[in-house]
């Protein structure tokens, strides 16, 4: 690798680590259909300012929901992104039985970001089983946004039962700003 090449490298090491320096998680509370924001904590100091485009973000839930009823079938808070770290949810079963679910990431900018957008691989025992590319694009600066993807699910007769799929299912996210890889974030997923 040339030097020019290596100094790349690090000024987007550095960039990453201060993207990924932190998250404000707020505490779910709601029922069935509905949420609301309760006390916002901090689980460690948000430092997320890169020179070229200060970008700084929080994740506040993300939560998957039955795309026909628009009833809520899990939400967490829990700060899923961080890397190199294999995390695990628990998800409710009735979610495979879904025609099309609905998946909500509830997020928060303080700075702007050109080109918010996510890579998911979804890996049973280790192989790729799906591939989804999402933008979304322009983030303004102080802003909180809600993003919404629908997920179709394959025909009945092509899905696995929750017992074959649990705990061998992984969903690989990575994290871009433009072209840069800002975080690679691995969930193990067990249908309860």
């Amino acid at each position: 690798m040339s030097a020019e090449g290596a100094d790349a490298a690090e000024v987007d090491a550095a960039r990453q680590q201060k993207i990924l320096s932190g998250f404000k998680l707020c505490v779910y509370h709601g029922g069935d259909s509905e949420w609301s924001r309760g006390e916002c904590i901090f689980l460690s100091t948000v430092s997320v300012l890169d020179s070229t485009h200060g970008v700084i973000v929080y994740r506040n839930f993300m939560n998957l929901r039955d795309a026909d009823s628009g009833k809520i079938l899990w939400q967490d808070s829990e700060d899923l992104s961080v890397p190199d770290v294999e995390h695990e949810a628990r998800v409710p079963k009735k979610v495979l039985k879904c025609r099309a679910v609905s998946r909500e990431l509830n997020f928060s900018s303080e700075e702007e970001m050109t080109d918010f957008r996510l890579e998911q691989y979804v890996l049973f025992k280790g192989k790729p089983l799906e591939e989804w590319h999402f933008k979304f694009g322009f983030v303004m600066p102080g802003s909180t946004n809600s993003w919404q993807s629908v997920l179709e699910a394959a025909p009945e007769s092509q899905m696995m039962p929750a017992n074959v799929l649990t705990g061998n299912v992984m969903i690989e996210t990575k994290f871009f700003d433009g072209d840069l890889l800002v975080s690679t974030s691995r969930v193990r997923i067990f249908y309860v």
